[in-house]
């Protein structure tokens, strides 16, 4: 019984705590988007936290070579590695709140509810190593 109410105590404060952060949404903005938008960046940075050794080693394959890539690249994947699954367990425990210096916009300054770290996830358009993401020339995202 102790238990079913913390459940049900810590659900009315994750509730208010979202209101809270809704009152704060600019005009335009669906009301509880960004704070959405940031846990579910985290739950992704944590999940998919551990794919950074392959991305890296990628990423230093093409930038400086194949031994590099094989070399310095995994031990550049396990920093970001860390680095990814603490920045995705901040995002989910601090998601209804905006953190300063993290705009939403990349040129932007003061607290908002965007990533903390660049590129907010793993895989990108731009780091779209093994065609883990569909690019605008594949058959899935053309439009008909």
């Amino acid at each position: 019984m102790r238990f079913g109410k913390s459940v049900l105590a810590g659900a009315v404060l994750a509730v208010m705590m979202i209101g809270g952060s809704v009152c704060q949404a600019a005009p335009g903005d669906p009301w509880i988007m960004k704070p959405v938008e940031k846990l579910g960046r985290g739950i992704a940075n944590v999940a998919f936290g551990p794919l950074e050794l392959l991305m890296k080693g990628w990423d230093v394959t093409q930038e400086q070579g194949g031994i590099a890539g094989v070399t310095y690249g995994p031990l550049k994947g396990v920093c970001y590695v860390i680095a990814r699954e603490v920045v995705g367990v901040v995002d989910i425990v601090t998601f209804p709140f905006p953190l300063p210096n993290c705009p939403d916009d990349p040129a932007g300054f003061g607290a908002g509810y965007g990533p903390i770290m660049r590129p907010a996830y793993v895989v990108d358009i731009k780091h779209n190593a093994f065609n883990f993401v569909y690019d605008e020339n594949s058959i899935v995202s053309q439009s008909y």
